[in-house]
């Protein structure tokens, strides 16, 4: 993987700079440690499953570090071509940075997904020596004779170079995965210019916005099937430069129509809701104000479909 240089490419004394990727099954807090890690939203979080589908960059600056956080789909045991596709896609990534943090909820107990990605992680270091560091997530959900015995449980699971308990949600331990993470990466000028924190384009993160506004209080069957395309993003031609509006154009798909009406709700009330969510969300990132156009379609079993798999960007 590569950045953009920063300055004349001069390596600076004792600098380190690379990439870390968060691997785990789906809903293990990767996007929410990413978020934690960086200190702003770079990731959407949802606590329904598959809600990344993208790898999203975060970047993290320090006087002595650039930690540049990778955070990927949950590794899973694929049911679907767009499943085998999120897999391809996380097993691609892991090949290319310099050290990998296995993101394992302390509130439930390794299972079956955490084994499968325990099993790939370790054949992946037979093919490429690459540090791996398990990070128990969510330990703010549990006492500590629960922890502990995660840890061990943790310990017994894979190869780890260290294991970190941490709570993205209260901070704990956040500043202590940074350290350990950064610690096994290569002494390197700075990737990404000074206060950069993500190099995703506008468009990836109003879709992320819009499908995390989406995935909100539904039921559990619909992240799976909602896919979200940016059709348009264009400024209002009769604004003034110093009142920019830019109007935003996306089309949120699904597979059947009864999920339709799940998204669109009784009158369109849910919609409403989506729409308003995503708004403020989109107004951060852009930094001024948007009118958010949004229209609910129907693809039937894209996820089974090469060609709409293509079409929606996967």
């Amino acid at each position: 993987m590569t950045g953009a240089q920063d300055g004349d490419g001069a390596e600076e004394v004792g600098f380190r700079a690379g990439f870390a990727c968060l691997v785990g099954r789906p809903n293990a807090g990767k996007s929410t440690l990413t978020n934690a890690l960086v200190g702003t939203k770079v990731a959407i979080t949802s606590s329904r499953p598959q809600t990344t589908r993208h790898t999203i960059r975060g970047i993290r600056t320090t006087e002595t570090s650039q930690l540049v956080l990778v955070d990927t789909p949950g590794l899973h045991r694929p049911r679907t071509l767009l499943g085998e596709r999120l897999n391809d896609l996380v097993r691609e990534t892991l090949l290319g940075v310099d050290v990998i943090g296995c993101c394992l909820p302390a509130d439930q107990r390794p299972g079956p997904g955490d084994r499968f990605i325990a099993q790939e992680l370790t054949e992946l270091r037979r093919g490429r020596r690459v540090p791996v560091v398990a990070l128990a997530t969510k330990s703010d959900l549990v006492g500590r004779e629960r922890l502990a015995e995660h840890l061990i449980a943790v310990d017994q699971l894979g190869e780890w170079d260290e294991i970190v308990p941490c709570s993205a949600t209260t901070g704990a331990q956040v500043e202590e995965v940074a350290e350990v993470l950064t610690s096994y990466l290569p002494p390197s000028p700075p990737l990404y210019p000074q206060g950069v924190q993500t190099d995703e384009p506008d468009a990836v993160l109003v879709a992320e916005l819009v499908r995390e506004a989406a995935l909100e209080g539904v039921r559990d069957e619909l992240p799976h099937s909602l896919a979200v395309v940016v059709e348009e993003m264009v400024p209002r031609a009769d604004r003034p430069a110093e009142r920019p509006l830019t109007d935003v154009r996306v089309n949120v798909y699904v597979e059947r129509p009864s999920q339709k009406a799940i998204v669109i709700g009784r009158g369109g009330s849910r919609l409403r809701e989506v729409g308003t969510r995503a708004r403020r969300g989109i107004e951060q990132v852009l930094g001024h104000p948007v009118y958010l156009d949004l229209h609910v379609k129907v693809a039937k079993d894209w996820q089974r479909d090469p060609k709409a798999l293509q079409r929606l960007g996967f």
